[in-house]
């Protein structure tokens, strides 16, 4: 249930396709297997996000659904730039040891690791790594406050961000967060309480004028 709680639920990955789009041939997935050779279906692992550039359109969709099922390093002829797992209960563990491990020898760019627990599954909020060399290094990750954790990955150009257990991708060179369907609902909330605060200040005010006629109608009479 992680993905859709975090992932699919708030629509980031239709905010990244929206933004990468820009950015010439950019490809955003999430749950697709991911694998040197698809045709062994032993060793695959299913990154709850990934983002490849250089991609071709016609060739990724054809191959992740007509012929490979997933995300086939060898036929696509280049690995994903990024990934990211949202941590579990039953997967957290994986996260820091076997998957960075298959990541890094894929030659993945960055792997990002998204805890909504606040780390009790696999040890921080929030977390990356960027290959140096065929090694994993850590990035440097921010602790804003105590509910407020950033980072900046360079594949998307976006920092990333644990925020009261919500994962969020702000555009530094806009100075603002992608859009999700929350901040949508937000959005019409906030314009619907607008809205209603209006309308009870012109209730009030019609309610204050009927007031002063009577009043004045009391003083002549």
């Amino acid at each position: 249930m992680q993905n859709p709680l975090y992932l699919y639920g708030p629509g980031h990955l239709s905010a990244l396709c929206r933004h990468l789009g820009g950015r010439g041939i950019a490809v955003v997935m999430g749950e697709v297997p991911v694998g040197r050779d698809l045709r062994q279906r032993q060793g695959l692992r299913v990154p709850d996000l990934l983002i490849a550039f250089g991609v071709d359109q016609a060739t990724i969709k054809q191959a992740t659904i007509k012929d490979d099922r997933g995300y086939s390093i060898e036929k696509l002829g280049k690995p994903p730039d990024f990934v990211l797992e949202v941590a579990s209960e039953t997967t957290g563990q994986r996260d820091i040891t076997e998957k960075r491990d298959d990541y890094a020898a894929w030659g993945i760019s960055e792997y990002w690791r998204y805890d909504p627990s606040g780390g009790l599954y696999n040890g921080a909020p929030l977390a990356g790594d960027r290959l140096t060399g065929s090694v994993y290094q850590p990035v440097p990750i921010v602790e804003v406050d105590a509910t407020r954790h950033r980072g900046h990955s360079d594949v998307p150009g976006l920092d990333l961000c644990w925020e009261e257990e919500l994962l969020r991708f702000y555009d530094p060179a806009a100075g603002r967060y992608l859009r999700t369907f929350y901040d949508a609902d937000n959005d019409r909330i906030a314009a619907e309480g607008e809205r209603d605060a209006e309308r009870m200040a012109r209730l009030a005010a019609e309610e204050r004028v009927r007031e002063l006629e009577a009043e004045i109608r009391r003083l002549q009479g």
